[in-house]
Formats: C-alpha cells, structure tokens, sequence
C-alpha cells in the first residue's frame, strides 16, 4: 500500500467504486476495531462530521456500543466543550483529508479539549495532501485510514499529528488505481534494486566517480568516502592544489578539469560540497562535457545554469535561494523545479521529497532526527553518485539514495555525525 492518493485522487477512486455503503460499513468496522484492539472501555465521544468522515464515525459507534463501550455520538455543532472534555476517547470524524477550509472556533475549541483522540482519515484540520494545519489540527494518538495512505499522512507536521497510523483495506476494488494513475508513492525497496556486482566484473564496471573539491575539503571528502561505500569502483577527489594526508585508499588529483574531463571513464561528477566561488565556472564546464552530474550545496546556484545535471540535493534554504520558498506544498515544488531544470529534484528534509521533471513524486519517511547534523547532506550525494555510476536512473538512484541514508543514520542512533554515515551504510546495503 505504498500509493500515496491526493485527496483529489481519493475521491476519484470513490466514486469509481460501486459498493460505497459497503465501503462505509467497512471503514466504520476498522476504526472500531483499532479502538478496541489499543484501548480499554472508557467513555467515548464519537465527533461526526456531515460527510462521508462522519459516517465511518457513527459506524464505529455503534459497533463500539454493541461491544459494551459507553458510547455518545455529537454533531460538530451540536457538542459543547464540557463533553469533549469529560470523554475518556474522543473519535474524530468531523473533517477528513479533502478539507478545504481552516478548523477555526468553536470546531477548534472542541478539539482542543480533547484528552485522548483516535482520528477517522486524518485529524481534522490536517490538509491530506500537503500535511500542513489548517487553522487548527489535535494531536491524535491513532490515526485510521483506508485503501491507501494520503501525502499528507507522511508530511510534517501532518506526520506528527496523526500519531500511529494504520491503513486498512476496506474492500475498495483494486482496478480503480489503473484509473486513478497515482505519481506520488512512500519511498521503500519495492521501487528500486540496489545495485549488485557482476561476479566478472572489474573496478571501472562499477562506475568511476569524480568529486571536485574546492578550498574547504571536508565536504568533499565526506562525499567521496561516501561513493566508496556505496559501492562506486573508482572514487577521485578532484583537489585545486595537492593535499596533505589524504584517507588510505583515497585517489587525490589536482590535474586541471579539462585534463580530468578528457577520460571518458569519468562519467559521474558530483559538483558543489566545499567547492566555493568557482562552483559555476566548473559545473558549466562539467555541464559542456556531458557528463553526469550530482549537484549540491555551493553549485544549487540558479534553474539555469542547473539545466544539464542529473540530481540536485537542496535542503530547503538552498531550494528557497534557487527556485523560490517551496511553499505549503513541498511535493508540488519540488515537481515544480524538477520539470523547470529536467532533473531529478531532492528536496532534504525531515520528510524528503524526491521528484522527477515527468512528474513521478516519492515521499521519504525512514530518516531519523539525528541526521540533521553538518555533513550529511554530501554523504548524501556521494551515495547518489555511486548507484548512478553502478547503473541506476536519477530518479531510482536518487530515491534509494535517500532511503539508504536514513537506514544508516537510524542503524548509528542519536550522537550521529556526518562522519559515521560512510561505515554504516556498508551494513545497510549489504542487507
């Protein structure tokens, strides 16, 4: 159940179905049962909505009622403040994931009064597909919903709002996705394969990568033991002037850049960590020879002169200095500057996005706290450099890129830096 259905996409695959009083009887089933499953009898208040949210509520009610719970239904405009507050449970089935207005007083008021909230699709104030608050949003302990998770569910602060979420088939057919036609999905295995190494093979069928190191090499560095890790045959630190105790095993050249870009095995770049004021020139030149590049940091300079490279790696300052703040909708701006450079656009954060210019969207939902520390970010993209150099497309490349990522920084644990990244993904991608 990886599709990640918009709200739009959700109402679309309703109205294909042709069993909705069995779908709600369904939906109303699951929720009571989740409630019963987490939670000992306790007097519960079931809010309901007047739409299809409302409906599983009451559903869940009853069935809650026949089981032996003290049970009350309230209509959203009908319930005071004192009996949201007196409830052992609140049942939120007032707004689903389609809002499309701000959860303002006196709706607010009865959801702030909640003590304990089980959420029917999303807390209501949730915005199902972009996962911002609208006006007002509870913090629920459980959130259930059906066929197919919204991307909302797995967007901040939406993520965070619903608590545990469970998604439970109630019987919706199938076929409806050939007719809804999902880009957007939960970023995991199932989307790609990692690389695996041919049993003949030699170091260059493995991919040679080149990273161009300015004036401050750490960045680089962490880059490039990065591309070793993953896997990449050949990693090269690219240096302006010979350096000083470089790692074991870390090829160092300081030839100039048209030198370097005259071997045709060096077919992957990756462009930026510490590179500095001479970031554009030489990403203009890395550009003009066709090579394939990963993009970051001091080179996410502007949509033109991005045009030609195949990965960028923008956290959000950077993706604000390049193409603009993204927004409430970080899915849709990310698609936005991906089509805008025809490049695969990842967009860093506690819930990255990885976006393709054809539209193709995936939300990451693996990465720990702790991996917002200096440095990660060029592990990052010397991951993403080795699985294109291995053969993988930028959007596959990217997309495993980041899930491997935040494997490996949740397998080091809290105390993480930038540094321990490279060790723990060998543990992670030999799985």
């Amino acid at each position: 159940m990886d599709e990640l259905l918009t709200p739009a996409e959700m109402g679309r695959a309703d109205a294909l179905a042709d069993n909705v009083e069995a779908l709600m009887a369904a939906a109303g089933r699951a929720v009571a049962r989740a409630v019963m499953a987490r939670y000992a009898p306790c007097p519960t208040l079931v809010l309901v909505g007047p739409g299809n949210n409302g409906g599983d509520g009451k559903v869940a009610a009853e069935l809650l009622r026949l089981a032996g719970w003290p049970v009350r239904v309230a209509g959203f405009l009908t319930a005071t403040v004192a009996e949201v507050a007196q409830a052992g449970l609140v049942i939120d089935a007032i707004f689903g994931a389609g809002l499309s207005r701000d959860v303002t007083a006196p709706v607010a008021e009865l959801l702030k009064a909640a003590r304990r909230v089980v959420a029917v699709d999303v807390p209501s104030g949730v915005d199902g597909l972009t996962g911002q608050v609208r006006g007002y949003a509870p913090q629920a302990e459980l959130t259930v919903t059906f066929f197919r998770p919204k991307p909302g569910h797995y967007l901040f602060p939406g993520r965070a709002l619903c608590g545990e979420l469970l998604v439970r088939d109630i019987g919706m057919p199938e076929r409806v996705l050939a007719e809804v036609k999902p880009q957007t999905w939960l970023n995991g295995p199932k989307h790609w394969a990692l690389p695996v190494r041919s049993e003949i093979g030699h170091k260059y069928t493995s991919g040679d990568v080149t990273v161009l190191c300015g004036t401050m090499p750490g960045a680089a560095r962490l880059a490039c033991a990065a591309a070793r890790r993953a896997g990449a045959g050949m990693v090269t630190l690219a240096a302006e002037a010979p350096m000083i105790l470089p790692e074991a095993g870390l090829i160092v050249r300081s030839d100039s850049l048209e030198v370097l870009l005259g071997d045709k095995r060096r077919k992957i770049w990756v462009c930026g960590p510490g590179l500095g004021k001479t970031a554009a020139a030489k990403l203009e030149q890395v550009i003009a020879a066709g090579r394939v590049i990963v993009a970051d940091a001091d080179a996410l300079i502007s949509p033109e002169t991005l045009k030609g490279v195949a990965v960028i790696t923008p956290h959000e300052g950077e993706f604000t200095r390049v193409f603009g703040p993204p927004g409430p909708d970080k899915v849709a701006a990310a698609r936005r500057a991906a089509g805008l450079i025809g490049a695969v656009v990842v967009l860093k954060g506690a819930d990255t996005v990885i976006a393709a210019p054809d539209g193709r969207a995936m939300i990451n939902a693996n990465a720990p706290p702790w991996l917002a520390t200096g440095g990660t970010g060029d592990v990052l993209s010397g991951v993403v450099a080795a699985f294109l150099a291995q053969g993988m497309d930028p959007f596959q490349a990217a997309s495993a890129a980041v899930f491997v990522h935040g494997a490996a920084a949740a397998r080091v644990g809290p105390g993480l830096i930038a540094e321990d990244l490279p060790e723990a993904l060998r543990a992670v991608i030999g799985k």
